[in-house]
């Protein structure tokens, strides 16, 4: 089998869907796109084929050809049921990629450009890093060469993830029933783009959901929180390199504040926000911090003490 790469097939498409939610948008009275946010979503997703083109895409193979090299199976034949597993087996990579990215400090400055935009529509799709291959993140697919599948198949399953991963930036589509259990839908990719304490570190899923209940960062979209998109501090700036590279910036800033080993360690590959005396918010606190409120308004409601109106409660209360 001759393996291809369908989304450079897919191009045109993206332009007629992105076309057709605008309209559906603006028939709804949605002011769903903006001329801004749109042109820099599709330069990012641009410089990011540019990027691919350039480098990115030799350095992945070379290093996905080196571990095949030593696979464990020899022989994997190429028909539809291993192409098949090579997808699943990826769709598990790709959650621990996009997890990491989100989870230690390294990967999140190349993947924050994705949740840049205050916007959520097919655009965002578009919105990929130029810096993918400089954070490493195709080491995740690594042990799947190491396997024994080649090189070419791990590529067109990843791009046939990646495509399927465009539909389920919108609005427009609302929650679509027992669907929700097995895979990634807008209703649950729109959870992931949230800021909304309520929803942070969840849904990293690429095509299956399950990968998210399984390992318990699984969080549903609740129809009285509607989600709020962007960053904890979001880019207001014409220039797009910023935009590109701001994260990486951010942490060379730190860096040179740094004092030990162990701050360089902790600024570059500790959570998102770590500072080596905690004075910064992180999404884990957020998170915390709002599960203690609404466990404050919950013992309000049954009258228990430890409610909003306690004031034991209050003198214990942490700074958010």
């Amino acid at each position: 089998m001759e393996f291809f790469d369908p989304i450079s097939y897919a191009v045109p498409f993206f332009i007629i869907l992105m076309i057709a939610e605008g309209v559906a948008l603006k028939l709804r009275g949605i002011d769903g796109y903006d001329v801004k946010d749109t042109f820099f979503s599709l330069a990012m997703g641009i410089g990011s084929l540019v990027v691919k083109i350039v480098f990115g895409a030799a350095v992945s193979y070379a290093a996905h050809s080196w571990v095949y090299s030593h696979r464990l199976i020899e022989n994997v034949p190429v028909n539809w049921w291993t192409i098949l597993i090579c997808f699943v087996l990826y769709d598990l990579a790709y959650y621990w990629q996009h997890r990491f990215g989100h989870e230690y400090r390294w990967f999140w400055a190349s993947h924050v450009n994705h949740h840049s935009s205050q916007r959520y529509n097919l655009s965002t799709a578009l919105r990929q890093t130029w810096t993918g291959t400089i954070a490493l993140t195709f080491i995740f697919g690594l042990p799947i060469a190491l396997f024994g599948f080649q090189p070419e198949m791990i590529f067109f399953v990843a791009a046939w993830n990646l495509l399927y991963q465009f539909w389920i930036h919108t609005e427009l589509v609302d929650r679509m029933g027992p669907l929700e259990w097995i895979f990634n839908t807008p209703s649950h990719h729109r959870v992931h783009h949230a800021t909304n304490p309520r929803y942070l570190d969840s849904n990293y899923a690429g095509t299956l959901i399950i990968w998210d209940r399984m390992f318990g960062t699984f969080s549903p979209e609740v129809a009285k929180d509607p989600p709020r998109y962007g960053i904890g501090k979001n880019l207001e700036t014409n220039n797009l390199l910023i935009v590109a590279f701001h994260e990486w910036i951010a942490m060379v800033k730190d860096l040179k504040t740094a004092r030990s080993l162990r701050d360089v360690y902790g600024y570059m590959f500790r959570t998102p926000g770590w500072t080596p005396d905690g004075s910064r918010m992180t999404t884990k606190k957020a998170k915390a911090n709002w599960k203690r409120k609404q466990e404050r308004l919950k013992a309000q409601e049954d009258g228990l003490p430890g409610g909003e109106g306690d004031p034991a409660a209050k003198a214990v209360e942490p700074a958010e």
